[in-house]
Protein backbone atom coordinates (compact mmCIF):
# COMPACT_ATOMS: atom_id res chain seq x y z
CA UNK A 1 0.00 0.00 0.00
CA UNK A 2 2.68 2.41 0.65
CA UNK A 3 4.84 1.99 -2.28
CA UNK A 4 1.37 2.56 -4.11
CA UNK A 5 1.09 5.73 -2.50
CA UNK A 6 4.53 6.89 -3.36
CA UNK A 7 3.67 6.15 -6.70
CA UNK A 8 0.25 8.14 -7.08
CA UNK A 9 1.88 10.99 -4.92
CA UNK A 10 4.90 10.77 -7.65
CA UNK A 11 2.51 10.60 -10.76
CA UNK A 12 0.22 13.59 -9.47
CA UNK A 13 3.49 15.72 -9.10
CA UNK A 14 4.79 15.09 -12.41
CA UNK A 15 1.22 16.23 -14.01
CA UNK A 16 1.07 18.99 -11.91
CA UNK A 17 4.68 19.88 -13.42
CA UNK A 18 3.17 19.35 -16.39
CA UNK A 19 0.19 21.63 -16.29
CA UNK A 20 2.95 24.30 -15.57
CA UNK A 21 4.82 23.49 -18.62
CA UNK A 22 1.70 23.77 -20.98
CA UNK A 23 1.36 27.10 -19.60
CA UNK A 24 4.97 28.08 -20.41
CA UNK A 25 5.32 26.66 -23.44
CA UNK A 26 1.91 27.72 -24.94
CA UNK A 27 2.82 31.42 -23.83
CA UNK A 28 6.54 31.36 -25.36
CA UNK A 29 5.59 28.98 -28.42
CA UNK A 30 1.69 30.00 -29.18
CA UNK A 31 0.81 32.32 -31.71
CA UNK A 32 -0.19 35.70 -31.31
CA UNK A 33 -3.59 36.52 -29.84
CA UNK A 34 -5.98 36.38 -32.98
CA UNK A 35 -10.04 35.85 -32.98
CA UNK A 36 -11.14 32.16 -32.72
CA UNK A 37 -14.01 30.66 -33.38
CA UNK A 38 -16.58 31.22 -30.54
CA UNK A 39 -17.63 27.29 -31.37
CA UNK A 40 -14.27 26.12 -30.28
CA UNK A 41 -14.84 27.69 -27.04
CA UNK A 42 -17.97 26.26 -26.29
CA UNK A 43 -17.42 22.75 -27.26
CA UNK A 44 -14.41 22.79 -24.91
CA UNK A 45 -16.35 24.38 -21.70
CA UNK A 46 -19.25 21.77 -22.49
CA UNK A 47 -16.30 18.89 -22.52
CA UNK A 48 -14.95 20.42 -19.51
CA UNK A 49 -18.11 20.33 -17.60
CA UNK A 50 -18.50 16.62 -18.35
CA UNK A 51 -14.88 16.16 -17.75
CA UNK A 52 -15.45 17.29 -14.20
CA UNK A 53 -18.69 15.37 -13.81
CA UNK A 54 -17.11 12.32 -14.59
CA UNK A 55 -13.94 12.80 -12.53
CA UNK A 56 -16.45 12.96 -9.54
CA UNK A 57 -17.89 9.43 -10.66
CA UNK A 58 -15.00 8.18 -11.24
CA UNK A 59 -14.07 9.01 -7.22
CA UNK A 60 -17.19 7.75 -6.52
CA UNK A 61 -17.75 4.04 -7.98
CA UNK A 62 -13.69 3.29 -7.85
CA UNK A 63 -11.42 5.09 -5.70
CA UNK A 64 -13.79 5.50 -2.82
CA UNK A 65 -15.67 2.12 -2.76
CA UNK A 66 -11.92 0.45 -2.39
CA UNK A 67 -11.05 2.79 0.04
CA UNK A 68 -13.71 1.56 2.25
CA UNK A 69 -12.70 -1.86 1.54
CA UNK A 70 -8.45 -1.43 2.27
CA UNK A 71 -9.17 0.61 5.11
CA UNK A 72 -10.51 -2.83 6.75
CA UNK A 73 -8.72 -5.23 4.24
CA UNK A 74 -5.18 -3.58 3.45
CA UNK A 75 -4.08 -6.76 1.43
CA UNK A 76 -6.74 -6.89 -0.99
CA UNK A 77 -5.01 -6.65 -4.25
CA UNK A 78 -8.35 -5.95 -6.13
CA UNK A 79 -9.40 -3.29 -3.94
CA UNK A 80 -5.72 -1.66 -4.39
CA UNK A 81 -6.14 -2.12 -7.92
CA UNK A 82 -9.53 -0.32 -8.54
CA UNK A 83 -7.85 2.20 -5.93
CA UNK A 84 -4.64 3.10 -8.13
CA UNK A 85 -6.95 2.66 -11.59
CA UNK A 86 -9.27 5.18 -10.02
CA UNK A 87 -6.71 8.04 -8.58
CA UNK A 88 -4.88 7.60 -12.42
CA UNK A 89 -8.35 7.82 -14.16
CA UNK A 90 -8.83 10.87 -12.42
CA UNK A 91 -5.49 12.43 -13.10
CA UNK A 92 -5.24 11.96 -16.35
CA UNK A 93 -8.98 13.36 -16.96
CA UNK A 94 -7.62 16.75 -14.81
CA UNK A 95 -4.80 16.78 -17.46
CA UNK A 96 -7.34 16.99 -20.23
CA UNK A 97 -8.94 19.76 -18.97
CA UNK A 98 -5.47 21.93 -18.65
CA UNK A 99 -4.60 20.03 -22.65
CA UNK A 100 -8.17 22.18 -23.55
CA UNK A 101 -6.01 25.38 -22.35
CA UNK A 102 -3.52 24.44 -24.72
CA UNK A 103 -5.08 23.51 -27.62
CA UNK A 104 -7.03 27.10 -27.69
CA UNK A 105 -3.75 29.28 -26.57
CA UNK A 106 -2.30 27.58 -29.80
CA UNK A 107 -5.62 27.83 -31.70
CA UNK A 108 -4.34 31.66 -30.63
CA UNK A 109 -6.84 32.73 -28.04
CA UNK A 110 -5.36 35.19 -25.28
CA UNK A 111 -3.70 33.81 -22.13
CA UNK A 112 -7.12 34.84 -19.61
CA UNK A 113 -9.51 31.95 -21.92
CA UNK A 114 -6.96 29.37 -21.28
CA UNK A 115 -6.17 30.05 -18.22
CA UNK A 116 -9.20 28.96 -16.88
CA UNK A 117 -8.87 25.56 -18.21
CA UNK A 118 -5.02 25.55 -17.00
CA UNK A 119 -5.95 26.50 -13.27
CA UNK A 120 -9.38 24.07 -13.35
CA UNK A 121 -7.39 21.09 -14.30
CA UNK A 122 -4.23 22.41 -11.60
CA UNK A 123 -7.20 22.84 -8.77
CA UNK A 124 -8.42 19.35 -9.27
CA UNK A 125 -5.59 17.70 -9.96
CA UNK A 126 -4.11 19.20 -6.31
CA UNK A 127 -7.18 18.88 -4.67
CA UNK A 128 -7.49 14.92 -5.33
CA UNK A 129 -4.45 13.70 -3.85
CA UNK A 130 -3.89 10.42 -2.71
CA UNK A 131 -4.57 9.45 0.72
CA UNK A 132 -4.01 6.14 3.28
CA UNK A 133 -7.34 4.92 3.51
CA UNK A 134 -8.34 4.92 6.81
CA UNK A 135 -11.36 3.20 8.62
CA UNK A 136 -14.27 5.43 9.24
CA UNK A 137 -15.65 6.91 12.55
CA UNK A 138 -19.26 5.72 12.97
Amino acid sequence: MTRSLKTLRTVQWSMLLSILLYVAVGEVLGPSVRRIDPALSYVFSTLAVGIVGTIFVVRRTLVLRAASTLATQPEDNISLNQWKTGYITTYALCEALALFGLVLRFRGSELQQSLLFYVGGFVLLFFFRPRQPAAQAS
